[in-house]
């Protein structure tokens, strides 16, 4: 059996090289090294107007669509929480009686059950110990 030892088994890691940084490579105005007449040359810093445009949009589409995200977001959370921003200027009875009437009704069949529980007991009790009609 191997003799187990705390700790790692593993040899401390080397640091990483430091490399110097590469410089940026000049820009030229010189030609491609394609010389075909389909290939255009457009300098990686600028874009065109159609460019900036497509881009403009699809920056308002994505915003849009976080704002359409953070509202359901909050919706669901103030769902879950049971706050309805429509009832919020009504009486704290009004919003009680409305939000636990589902109580109310559990309460009404919790004292169903336990009286139709009590009378069977009770029908029990005159059989079995007044009348003595059933024996155990």
């Amino acid at each position: 059996m191997a003799k187990r030892v705390r700790g790692s088994n593993r040899p401390p890691g080397r640091r990483p090289a430091t490399r110097p940084a590469r410089p940026a490579a000049p820009r030229s105005s010189a030609a491609p090294a394609s010389t075909s007449p389909s290939a255009t040359v457009v300098p990686p810093a600028s874009l065109t107007p159609d460019e900036e445009a497509h881009a403009a949009e699809l920056e308002a589409r994505i915003v849009a669509e976080e704002r359409a995200a953070e509202e359901a977001q909050r919706r669901s959370r103030a769902r879950g929480r049971g706050v309805d921003a429509g009832r919020s200027a009504e009486p704290l009875g009004v919003r009680a009686a409305a939000e636990y009437a589902y109580v109310r009704r559990d309460v009404i069949r919790i004292a169903r059950i336990g009286g139709v529980l009590l009378g069977v007991l009770a029908v029990l009790h005159v059989l079995i110990n007044v009348t003595g009609t059933i024996s155990i």
